[in-house]
């Protein structure tokens, strides 16, 4: 057993001992409504209901993202392989659907959809001015001609 169930069952067996709420709480530092809602949980589920109960909600009637919409986001990612932002205006230009940057990323996240990592074209690399004589003109074949070779 944990720690935290084996407290809580000693706050149990204290009470049930001396059976008052009162002192067991005093002497255990918890609150009468918590001493309360341990000691309905031990009584109807046995040690089990000493447990941490997950707070999570079991629905989540106002969530943004429907399941349809997921499915639209994934096939955008792997059919046409645009990243969030590109998404974003699709989702809107294709669908009349307004998601953020962010709503898109955590369902690709969900879905262990890794970053693109597409090739990017940077401009060229720029020539360095290379002149015999500051501001003089370029040179033909890489041979300066003279006026005096005619």
């Amino acid at each position: 057993m944990e720690a935290e169930i084996k407290k809580r069952l000693r706050w149990i067996q204290l009470y049930e001992r001396i059976g008052s709420a009162g002192i067991v709480c005093r002497k255990c530092g918890i609150s009468r409504p918590t001493l309360r809602k341990r000691l309905q949980r031990y009584t109807s589920h046995g040690v089990d209901g000493l447990n941490d109960i997950s707070k999570r909600p079991h629905s989540s009637p106002s969530r943004k993202v429907k399941p349809e919409h997921e499915v639209l986001i994934l096939d955008l990612r792997k059919s046409r392989k645009l990243g969030h932002r590109r998404i974003v205006h699709e989702l809107k230009r294709l669908h009349d659907l307004s998601l953020s940057v962010a709503t898109i990323h955590k369902v690709l996240a969900r879905h262990n959809e890794k970053y693109l990592h597409l090739k990017r074209h940077y401009r060229k690399k720029y020539c360095r001015y290379s002149r015999l004589v500051p501001g003089g003109r370029p040179a033909y074949n890489s041979t300066i001609r003279l006026f005096s070779d005619f």
